[in-house]
């Protein structure tokens, strides 16, 4: 039987809701969840029935014209009555790429024609970027395609603009690293399109519009950059600012229960948590120069480490 590739949940570190109006974005792959093919003895479990309806909707793209990929989906359709399923430890609403994973490996396996990951160019990067917006606007409504290319590429990826992106490095880890990147749980997902809906109502207010475009997007974009500086200092100014401006303006995407945990992380300095993906729930993602200080802080959440800073 053919060994099936693995697919790894991501995180968009820097960017949510920003990347719409064209703010930098930087996300990364994140290798404690992982997904792959696999055929089932019972040919019927609930992912195959997903599947089935994302068949349909690919199916649909392809007789309307409409595909940007073109897809095998005869043979997907043969894998469906096989019984095939998608088997993922990627929790979903969290906000870490389970449907990217899975969009990512349907390419993978169908696509006819595909681009390599492993010998990919910068304008492959925006064909794959669109493929993938399109394939997994299936289930968020609207999608940027960052997340399935991440969990593709399985390599950083930063946004400068909606047509340019490219793969990056990130600063070295030391012996030295006290601070971390860290994921604190909600234990509750959140759902992707509610978010995304209440964000449209908000940019009708000239005011949310005018703090989108200027503040927001000012420390976002500084963030980013300092950070794959290995710059610190300039990254936590701006992570405090940023982590406030979320506070005020994205309350609704903050869960009641974690609003003055976060307000806590601002006034003391000792961490900063801004949203991982929509919010609403799943994730939200932290910050802190000291890791065990912010661990004994929050020691009431369950926290993962991403990233040691």
């Amino acid at each position: 039987m053919i060994k099936e590739s693995l697919f790894y949940s991501k995180i968009l570190l820097f960017g949510e809701y920003g990347i719409i109006q064209d703010a930098m974005g930087l996300s990364i792959p994140y290798n404690f969840y992982k997904g792959k093919f696999h055929f089932a003895e019972d040919r019927y479990s609930e992912s195959n029935e997903h599947l089935r309806t994302y068949y349909t909707y690919l199916s649909y793209l392809d007789t309307s014209g409409e595909a940007v990929a073109k897809l095998d989906l005869q043979a997907f359709k043969k894998d469906i009555q096989l019984g095939i399923s998608f088997d993922s430890s990627i929790p979903q609403g969290f906000g870490v790429g389970s449907s990217g994973a899975l969009v990512a490996a349907i390419y993978d396996k169908y696509a006819v024609n595909k681009i390599d990951p492993e010998n990919v160019n910068k304008g492959e990067l925006s064909i794959l970027k669109a493929i993938f917006g399109q394939m997994e606007s299936h289930f968020h409504g609207k999608s940027s395609g960052l997340d399935p290319l991440i969990c593709y590429l399985n390599l950083p990826v930063v946004i400068k603009s909606k047509e340019d992106l490219d793969t990056v490095g990130l600063p070295m880890q030391t012996a030295e690293s006290k601070g971390a990147i860290f994921l604190l749980n909600t234990q509750s997902p959140g759902e992707t399109q509610p978010m995304v809906q209440i964000f449209m109502e908000k940019m009708k207010e000239q005011g949310f519009r005018n703090m989108m475009k200027t503040e927001l997007r000012k420390y976002n974009d500084e963030c980013i950059k300092s950070f794959l500086k290995g710059d610190f200092n300039p990254l936590f100014g701006n992570l405090k600012h940023l982590s406030a401006l979320l506070l005020q303006n994205f309350s609704p995407m903050i869960p009641p229960a974690f609003r003055e945990v976060w307000r806590t992380g601002i006034e003391t300095g000792d961490y900063y948590l801004k949203l991982c993906g929509s919010g609403g729930g799943g994730y939200i993602l932290g910050f802190t120069r000291d890791y065990e200080k912010a661990q004994k802080q929050l020691s009431s959440y369950e926290l993962e480490l991403v990233h040691r800073i």
